[in-house]
């Protein structure tokens, strides 16, 4: 690309992208740290993919998904998952009318831009599986007739570790449907002394402003899409992708034919899908786009690619046996391949 129309995307850029500080700055707040939760859901909103979070319980997961839903003045909805859960509580039912004799259709929680679905590995698979076509598809189906769902709409889904009692790990199919999975963790010293001062206020509730708009959201999508990147980041994105997959190291680029990965590899199951290229690339751009940049470098690859890629990694239990879990592969695979 032509430097006079990097520059001329630059500016285009900078402008479509100039409500994302006012609009971390309101979520910013309320919401004390957890700047890596506020910048994936920004991402994922700006390029169609959901949200897996992971967390103990009382890390302000509820609270930022909300505040973040009235900031952009978007619909709001969370349902919380549990054993009992049915698929019609989640998507809506049809209902019958005695009076005519006819069948009306009663919408679901799902039908709003921001879906929080709390607690997802309490739910039993049916209801996932209801979830599963929601963020595929955009649409949901009742009753045979198929209904759309609001534009933008973006899924959080919260899951606690899986040493609590009564949860269950996701399928490996639903979670590649995750653009994310944020790992979210206590806050530092400072950071708990923040809250306190500013929540512990029972009779008192911090307002927030809608600083932005859904119409905005979906045209940063567009600017998202033009961001620019160099086939060599391009291919870097793939050479970390294909280094995660058994024998795939026989298909590195030439710069990477030397990378040690062999010994790493070995302690992975499962590799990334293709589903994990599509979404670094996204990824990649919507984090150039948020620092108001019309071009990708290497290092928004390197930002993104563990919060990509840690649930679609899955390691051996030779790996697990050696205290190493997917994010620990993850970065050991950024270590060892050469940046462009």
């Amino acid at each position: 690309m032509a430097s006079q129309d990097i520059g001329l995307l630059e500016k285009q850029v900078r402008e479509a992208a100039a409500f994302v500080q006012p609009l971390r700055a309101e979520v910013g707040r309320v919401l004390v740290g957890q700047e890596r939760l506020v910048d994936g859901l920004l991402m994922g909103m700006l390029t169609g993919g959901h949200v897996l979070v992971e967390g103990v319980p009382g890390l302000a997961k509820t609270l930022a998904i909300r505040t973040l839903a009235q900031a952009i003045g978007g619909a709001f909805s969370r349902l919380q998952f549990t054993p009992d859960l049915l698929p019609a509580d989640l998507i809506g039912t049809t209902i019958y009318n005695p009076q005519d004799h006819t069948f009306s259709v009663k919408l679901g929680p799902v039908f709003a831009n921001i879906v929080l679905a709390d607690e997802i590995n309490r739910a039993p698979a049916k209801v996932q599986s209801a979830l599963l076509e929601a963020m595929q598809e955009r649409q949901v189906t009742i009753g045979g007739k198929t209904h759309k769902l609001p534009a933008p709409f973006l899924v959080m889904a919260t899951q606690n570790p899986l040493e609590q009692e009564g949860t269950y790990p996701l399928p490996e199919a639903q979670v590649d449907r995750f653009m994310f999975k944020v790992v979210i963790t206590y806050p530092a010293r400072q950071d708990e002394r923040t809250i306190i001062e500013r929540m512990a206020h029972p009779l008192t509730e911090i307002s927030v402003s809608q600083v932005a708009t859904l119409e905005q959201v979906m045209e940063a999508r567009r600017w998202v899409d033009q961001v620019y990147m160099d086939p060599k980041v391009t291919e870097y994105i793939l050479d970390i992708v294909f280094a995660t997959r058994p024998k795939g190291q026989a298909q590195l680029s030439e710069r990477q034919k030397d990378a040690k990965v062999a010994n790493i590899v070995s302690l992975v199951e499962y590799g990334a899908s293709p589903r994990a290229s599509l979404a670094l690339v996204l990824a990649a751009k919507a984090r150039a786009f948020l620092q108001s940049r019309a071009y990708v470098v290497p290092q928004d690859v390197k930002d993104v690619a563990l919060d990509v890629l840690r649930h679609r990694v899955v390691p051996t239990y030779e790996a697990e046996a050696e205290n190493l879990n997917s994010d620990d592969l993850v970065k050991r695979f950024l270590d060892e391949l050469r940046t462009p």
